[in-house]
């Protein structure tokens, strides 16, 4: 069944690389929506249905630690899945974004490690 995902990430580029890796890595996907920082993500959940978020943490306006935290305070959103794609060099934070039971996807990767953390997170086999 093809995954509908929401992008959110301030970067056009990066949100254009994200649409254009999950191309490659052979994961079935349905829509893709992108939004520019964590309220407009919040935003762009409260009119769709997604089975996935990938989001950055660092942005302007609202992170994506805020957005997430705002996403498990809403029952219709509290275990959706979500893996933050990003930077971070902190392997403590990152240690803790991923007990938080999220994915997590170190910039720059490959495809296969995007595929990896998606099937990882809400299973299946991409075909």
């Amino acid at each position: 069944m093809p995954l509908n995902i929401l992008i959110v990430d301030d970067s056009a580029v990066m949100r254009k690389l994200l649409v254009r890796m999950l191309g490659l890595c052979g994961v079935p996907v349905g829509d893709i929506v992108q939004a520019g920082n964590g309220q407009e993500g919040l935003d762009a959940l409260a009119k769709g249905k997604y089975d996935l978020v990938l989001v950055d943490i660092n942005m302007p306006v609202m992170d994506g630690d805020q957005m997430v935290q705002a996403m498990r305070g809403k029952p219709e959103w509290s275990k959706l899945p979500v893996i933050y794609i990003s930077s971070e060099s902190s392997a403590t934070r990152i240690e803790m974004l991923i007990r938080s039971g999220a994915g997590f996807v170190h910039k720059p990767f490959v495809p296969e490690i995007l595929r990896e953390t998606i099937l990882g997170l809400v299973g299946g086999d991409g075909n």
